[in-house]
């Protein structure tokens, strides 16, 4: 964790300022960290000023994985002890309490103090922490809102700088297309493919933006897998292969081995097996048992954060480089670009600023390069760059599209006694040097670093690699939630990533959870169903996880209660990446004259509470966005182009159409923190799904749950005998 004063300052004012290495996205994150760190000083709210995250403060990475209260906010309490020992060994004082330092003789404050407390040095892992003080699990208001509310700037698109400039990118009209011919004119940029614009008047160059694309031609060529066929697509291979588990057992996966042949392989433990039969069907097992099988599928989804991606870049004539990004990572934004561009990174400053919301990799850092380029046709003046909703909904990474085959067995007691689960994508990250290459859109449009000082012999470009899953420590992506929380006997678990990624895809929130949870959780009501359970018993017949349990009853509460005709409930439980956040929905859905989610009733445990307000925010806006892809949202392509490119065509969930969401928080107050943020999205999506068979008697099982797609299913039905 490198020094104290890395992480805290304290001011002769009595100020104390507390940098972090994660950012706020409109999550709420500043503020919980905020109240963590003043009870660990033992001082008032007040006194503390979070800082946002720069490449001058801590390193931690990516904001992502719902890791920040349980990795950044240790640090912070650590941070804090830290200090807190020193300025009580420099008083020597006994207690610090309302930013007062007393003890024997002792009454003095941080303020008096801080020109004589030296805090770099070493943090001491060992330093003691206090018990939770006065502001934790409390609801302290959001630091970040009374700026939004009232409109003040605070946003990476309201940044005005001395001198600065505005810049557009005009984009390929295809992945893969090669630029013949662009006019030229005042101040167009063109390298190899990139092709942009800068001036000074925002407006009139969005106009010359436009004049540009108008005139450039373009090479394109088919690229882009058959939309209406992903299914085939995600089994063709040539695959990555990780078997979590394969213990013998009766239940026969589905045929993936006949779909698409094993090219390659990383494969933990066993080998991959295969079996035929039905794709969805259900039909006598060994011994008199049942067996099930099903299969699940999402399509490519986008981030569609409300306002398109924005960065700020400033060249300095001796070659430094300084950037206001809202990306999730200062320190890996400043490593890629240093490495695309061939410079040194301690040359390059990387400021946080706030953007739209997003949970995962949007375009935010890909502007950012953007911006670079730009810029260091002008050194010395800033360029501001924001994309076009074309450009957001067309170029930004997209969630792979994922499928997943289910089977399983149960006995004549009706338990589960076997499980298989295969499950197929692309990789589920590609952020910025991940993969060891910048990963900027950028890299694979220019034809060099560019000319001069600001490019050394080390720049790193050329096509972007293939997405990759994280690794089983930061909890799979791909197979993130494959493993059922449930007793379902032998299991055979094996995720089949896919090699190239012709459409680009990286972290989205929840990664591989979403579709897994989905899918567990709907084929968990058709095995209830084939043992003639009712599906919350059969659920918690198969849960011995105490806290899962309590979850699943607290959001099942009014679960036997009649309903109107059309009208259906359903549930969806998981436990986030198998150790984070347990949740479970209950979702009441009118299905009628469309598909409409009536109520979300959920429950939630995340341990120890920092901010229940911030909890119950994140759980209503993840199950709010997860009500949205389930119901709505599609990415379309041709084989040739992203075609949805404007709400028409990507339609995301209108304020009409939200459902009332009820949080309750089961308390673990003796549990270690963990985060929120994406623990409702498979869930959600699984007791819509479960509801909406409820309510009609049929089972959609491929995402979205739209209208046509409920029709279909009924109208596919066998008559009635």
């Amino acid at each position: 964790m490198s020094e104290v004063a890395q992480w805290i300052t304290v001011h002769d004012d009595g100020a104390i300022d507390v940098r972090v290495g994660k950012v706020e996205l409109g999550q709420g994150i500043v503020t919980a960290l905020a109240q963590l760190a003043a009870d660990e000083l033992g001082v008032d709210l007040a006194q503390v000023r979070m800082r946002p995250a720069s490449t001058d403060g801590p390193d931690e990475g990516f904001t992502a994985g719902s890791m920040s209260v349980a990795d950044s906010g240790a640090a912070v309490r650590l941070a804090a002890a830290n200090a807190r020992e020193l300025f009580l060994r420099a008083a020597g004082g006994t207690h610090v309490e309302k930013g007062r330092i007393t003890g024997p003789g002792v009454d003095t404050t941080y303020a008096a103090l801080a020109s004589l407390v030296d805090l770099r040095v070493p943090v001491d892992r060992s330093a003691p922490l206090m018990v939770p003080g006065p502001l934790t699990g409390t609801n302290v208001p959001r630091l970040d809102l009374p700026d939004k509310v009232a409109g003040r700037s605070r946003f990476v698109h309201d940044l005005r700088l001395p001198g600065q400039l505005f810049g557009r990118v005009v984009r390929p009209p295809s992945p893969g297309a090669e630029l013949r011919s662009a006019e030229a004119g005042p101040g167009v940029v063109r390298d190899g493919s990139f092709l942009g614009v800068v001036g000074p008047d925002e407006a009139a160059v969005a106009r010359a933006a436009e004049r540009l694309r108008a005139s450039a031609r373009w090479r394109e060529h088919d690229t882009l897998p058959d939309e209406n066929d992903l299914d085939a697509y995600l089994r063709a291979g040539p695959h990555d292969v990780t078997v979590l588990y394969d213990e013998p057992s009766d239940a026969e996966p589905l045929d993936a081995a006949a779909a698409g042949t094993v090219s390659a392989g990383t494969v933990s433990a066993g080998t991959v097996s295969a079996g035929a039969g039905p794709r969805r069907a259900g039909r006598p097992g060994p011994g008199g048992a049942l067996s099930l099988r099903a299969t699940y599928s999402r399509p490519f989804l986008a981030h569609a954060s409300i306002a398109p991606s924005c960065a700020v870049a400033r060249w300095g004539t001796s070659g430094t480089l300084h950037v206001w990004s809202h990306t999730q990572g200062v320190h890996p934004l400043r490593n890629a670009i240093a490495a695309a561009l061939g410079l040194d990174p301690a040359r390059v400053t990387v400021e946080h600023v706030e953007g739209a919301g997003c949970y995962g990799h949007n375009g935010a850092d890909d502007v950012a390069f953007d911006a670079v380029l730009l810029a260091r046709s002008v050194p010395g003046r800033p360029v501001s760059v924001q994309w076009s909703r074309a450009d957001e909904l067309a170029w930004a990474p997209f969630g792979s599209a994922m499928t997943a085959d289910v089977a399983a067995t149960l006995n004549t007691s009706g338990r589960l006694t076997s499980w298989s689960y295969d499950v197929y994508s692309q990789g589920h990250t590609a952020r910025p040097g991940y993969a060891g290459i910048p990963g900027f859109l950028a890299t694979e449009h220019v034809s060099t670093a560019g000319p001069g000082t600001t490019a050394g012999p080390g720049a790193t470009t050329g096509p972007l690699a293939a997405a990759v899953d994280p690794p089983a420590r930061a909890g799979h992506g791909s197979l993130r939630n494959a493993v059922p929380g449930y007793d379902v006997g032998l299991r055979r678990i094996v995720g089949h990533r896919l090699l190239r990624t012709p459409i680009r895809s990286s972290a989205l929130r929840s990664l591989g959870a979403f579709l897994n949870v989905y899918a567990i959780e709907s084929f968990l009501d058709e095995a209830a169903a084939l043992a003639g359970a009712d599906p919350l018993a059969f659920r918690l017949d198969h849960l011995s996880d105490p806290r899962g349990r309590r979850v699943l009853a607290a959001a099942a509460e009014g679960w036997g209660a009649p309903l109107p005709e059309g009208v259906g409930r359903g549930l969806g439980y998981a436990r986030y990446k198998g150790r984070g956040a347990y949740c479970a929905v209950l979702a009441e859905v009118e299905a009628v004259d469309d598909v409409r989610v009536r109520s979300l009733r959920i429950a939630v445990d995340v341990g120890r509470v920092v901010n229940p307000d911030g909890v119950r925010n994140q759980i209503e806006g993840g199950a709010t966005q997860a009500t949205s892809w389930t119901l709505s949202e599609r990415v379309r392509f041709d084989r040739r182009r992203i075609t949805s490119v404007t709400w028409d065509d990507y339609p995301i969930l209108r304020f009409s159409e939200t459902p009332r969401v009820d949080v309750t928080l089961v308390g673990s107050p003796d549990e270690p923190s963990v985060g929120a943020g994406e623990a409702a999205q498979g869930p959600t999506a699984a007791a819509i799904a479960n509801a909406v068979a409820a309510a009609v008697g049929v089972r959609v099982r491929d995402l979205p749950l739209t209208r046509e797609a409920v029709v279909r299913a009924i109208e596919a039905m066998p008559p009635a005998e």
